[in-house]
């Protein structure tokens, strides 16, 4: 049986106020953990991966209407944290493009030359 009494308004007022310092304190340490995650390069990569991964910056239109909604929720999933990222530390998500940039001509230029090796051979 439920120890729930309708009528202990104080208990109802107790009972929100633990809950409102709850999700407080549980978002204030998802945006510690978001800060963090951006103060280091490496953090960065990471987060650039995840926003990658998620589809942030293409479409997720797909004639299967499934496969659509699926990528939406990634996509979704991904605005959330660039959201946090853009209100967190703005400052932080230039130097991270630059980053993703950089790592990304490294890569190609990486590939580029296993590629010429092999086609030596």
């Amino acid at each position: 049986m439920s120890e729930h009494d309708p009528f202990d308004i104080r208990g109802q007022e107790r009972e929100a106020e633990d809950d409102e310092l709850s999700t407080r304190l549980a978002r204030e340490l998802e945006d510690s953990d978001t800060k963090w995650l951006m103060s280091s390069a490496k953090g960065r990569r990471i987060a650039w991966r995840l926003l990658d991964r998620a589809g942030v910056f293409r479409l997720s239109f797909n004639t299967n209407a499934m496969q659509m909604a699926f990528s939406e929720g990634n996509r979704n999933e991904g605005l959330k944290l660039l959201g946090q990222i853009h209100s967190l530390c703005p400052e932080l998500y230039p130097t991270m493009l630059k980053e993703a940039k950089d790592h990304g001509r490294n890569s190609n230029k990486r590939d580029r030359g296993s590629t010429s090796r092999n086609q030596s051979r």
